[in-house]
């Protein structure tokens, strides 16, 4: 009776591990399956970054800017998985941008609102402003309504060298965004404490460019004409004084041509004076022997 117990209770134990150990090997399967199915699901869906941006410059894309605290982005949300299960049906491709992990793609696409959403054919983009829902989106893919829109200007482009430095800039906000928060948040700088130390940083740089890359003095001019000015010999000073003597002998003699030309209208304007002046006496006596005669 002992030995019959012993092996009833030892096969009730091993029974138990076994279903412990099912369990646990049922859980495990569940857990990678369910994995499995949200990566089959993600994969559909393309996360572009900056270090995969440069695919959807091939091909047709529908790309989606978002926030995930974004409201209107998170109602998207299961219309955006479905275009992208749909994706091979339509044959494009189907990418998402988080513009909080993405900064610099934010800038180079020039997003101010959100969701945002663009189309991308072979490199030209276009940006979707109809409505968001999946029916409408399948319709612009299929029905091709984005040939009827203009697409962005090629100084607006996101590969073109203006944009590449406005996603540089975006990120340099971004940085010193975050730095600001470390020195409020986390070291207790009061807000204008941050603002001084950016001040003297920028200061810093000024004074360091200013060494690498000096500016050139306005002085430096003066000084070389002066130096040609004493490299002149004398044989040069004494021409160049008799060319100058010359030019005012020149002036003197045409002045004073022009003052003997003035003489003499002026003598030969007291000339006509003078005779008219003496055909008038003689008209008078004239004239009074008329009129005694009469």
């Amino acid at each position: 009776m002992c030995v019959s117990s012993n092996m009833a209770g030892l096969r009730h134990a091993d029974m138990q591990k076994y279903d412990r150990s099912s369990c646990w090997v049922c859980a495990v399967f569940l857990t990678l399956a369910a994995r499995l199915i949200a990566q089959t699901d993600a994969s559909d869906v393309l996360t572009v970054t900056d270090a995969n941006w440069t695919l959807i410059l091939q091909g047709e894309w529908m790309i989606k800017f978002y926030a995930p605290w974004c409201p209107a982005c998170q109602h998207l949300q299961t219309d955006w998985e479905s275009l992208g299960r749909q994706s091979e049906s339509l044959g494009i491709s189907v990418g998402r941008v988080d513009v909080t992990q993405q900064p610099g793609l934010s800038g180079r696409f020039l997003v101010t609102t959100l969701p945002t959403i663009f189309h991308a054919k072979d490199g030209n983009f276009r940006k979707y402003v109809s409505s968001r829902t999946i029916e409408d989106i399948q319709a612009y893919v299929e029905q091709k309504k984005w040939a009827m829109v203009e697409p962005v200007p090629g100084w607006k482009s996101p590969s073109s060298l203006l944009m590449s430095g406005m996603a540089n800039l975006f990120r340099l906000s971004v940085c010193i965004r975050q730095i600001h928060t470390y020195l409020t948040n986390t070291l207790g700088i009061p807000s204008w404490g941050s603002y001084m130390i950016f001040a003297i940083i920028i200061q810093m740089l000024v004074l360091i460019a200013d060494c690498i890359w000096p500016s050139r003095p306005k002085h430096r001019e003066d000084k070389t004409v002066v130096i040609v000015k004493e490299e002149v010999s004398e044989e040069e000073v004494e021409d160049i004084l008799m060319e100058e003597k010359g030019t005012s002998d020149l002036d003197n003699e045409s002045e004073r041509v022009s003052g003997d030309e003035s003489t003499e209208e002026e003598g030969a304007m007291s000339d006509g004076a003078a005779a008219a002046e003496s055909s008038m006496r003689k008209r008078k006596p004239q004239a009074q022997n008329t009129t005694e005669g009469t």
